[in-house]
């Protein structure tokens, strides 16, 4: 189909042959038609060399990209997006790619976003809520943002991931394996993440677990932290009073039925699903919990943020020495 402001349809370009025919000369038709000689000579000859066949639209496509993106590396984006379920910027590291052409790779390939894609089987979902409103703090330290993922742990040998389903189902309250809570701060401005596998996400947890995380933040460049940002979990509500009024941190809550409030902490859990519980199949619980300090030295360290310009949250905070 011609584009809306085309002069010459299919009919009107066989009306240039028809003319041609009965002896009119090229100037004459391209004054009849509106358009130049140089167009009219085109459809003659073409239909001269194709018949009525070249007459009709044709892609604009190049034949030739003198910097067209190899197809083995195109096809090497396509099998690491769809087997790590990695971000653009990983894959244009990974792969040498630009990251504008990944994601015309991943475009054309038909591949989901990952936002549409369960972490844990990579099947397509229904996308959640999502916001353009973005905002980021001004400093580390002036909000943190705390919240806990709960997670089936895994029984010894293997969970259902590797051994298939109906393994530790924890749907099963008095024969399930039970459940892991990782417990989490991310600082909004810089994004460096501190986590921590406890047994419950009881007030006293929570708040050994914020005194702890204090000090982790602070042996990293974060001296202080200004303002905390929870659900509104009892824990949360009346058992870190002391440790807040101790470093004079003051609480703020989201609004209930609000999650996306707490937007930098709950991406986070996320991430920490994709890239540490469900990346790879754990022979055991303590298997897993092992795994969680060198990842998260990787995100904190290593690990390229999309937020920050690709670069990884240490990239924001003062060295420490």
């Amino acid at each position: 189909m011609s584009h809306a402001n085309a002069r010459l349809t299919v009919r009107g370009r066989l009306l240039i042959v028809e003319r041609a025919r009965d002896g009119w000369k090229q100037a004459h038709i391209a004054a009849a038609m509106g358009v130049s000689r140089r167009r009219v000579k085109r459809w003659i000859d073409r239909y001269r060399a194709e018949g009525e066949a070249g007459l009709h639209d044709r892609s604009s496509r190049p034949h030739h990209i003198a910097n067209r993106t190899p197809d083995t590396k195109a096809a090497a984006v396509v099998i690491l997006r769809k087997k790590e379920r990695l971000g653009r910027d990983e894959l244009a590291a990974r792969t040498g790619v630009p990251a504008r052409t990944v994601s015309r790779i991943i475009a054309r390939a038909g591949l989901p976003r990952l936002a549409d894609l369960d972490p844990m089987t990579g099947e397509r979902i229904r996308a959640s809520k999502t916001t353009a409103v973005r905002y980021e703090r001004e400093r580390p330290g002036e909000l943190v943002h705390m919240d806990v993922k709960k997670l089936g742990r895994i029984p010894s040998g293997g969970g259902w991931k590797a051994l298939g389903r109906g393994v530790g189902d924890n749907r099963d309250r008095r024969h399930g394996t039970g459940y892991d809570y990782v417990h989490s701060v991310v600082d909004d401005h810089s994004r460096p993440a501190y986590s921590e596998v406890l047994p419950d996400e009881k007030g006293p947890t929570c708040a050994a677990f914020l005194e702890r995380a204090v000090g982790y933040f602070a042996a990293h460049g974060i001296a202080r932290i200004e303002r905390l940002i929870t659900d509104n979990a009892w824990a949360y509500r009346y058992s870190l009073r002391e440790v807040c009024a101790a470093h004079h941190i003051r609480q703020k809550f989201i609004k209930p039925h609000c999650p996306w409030q707490n937007g930098k902490v709950e991406r986070f859990n996320r991430t920490l699903q994709t890239e540490w519980a469900y990346r790879q199949a754990f022979a055991s619980n303590d298997a897993r919990t092992a795994a969680l300090d060198p990842w998260l030295e990787h995100y904190n360290t290593g690990r390229r943020h999309s937020a920050l310009g690709g670069q990884p949250p240490i990239s924001r905070l003062t060295p420490t020495y």
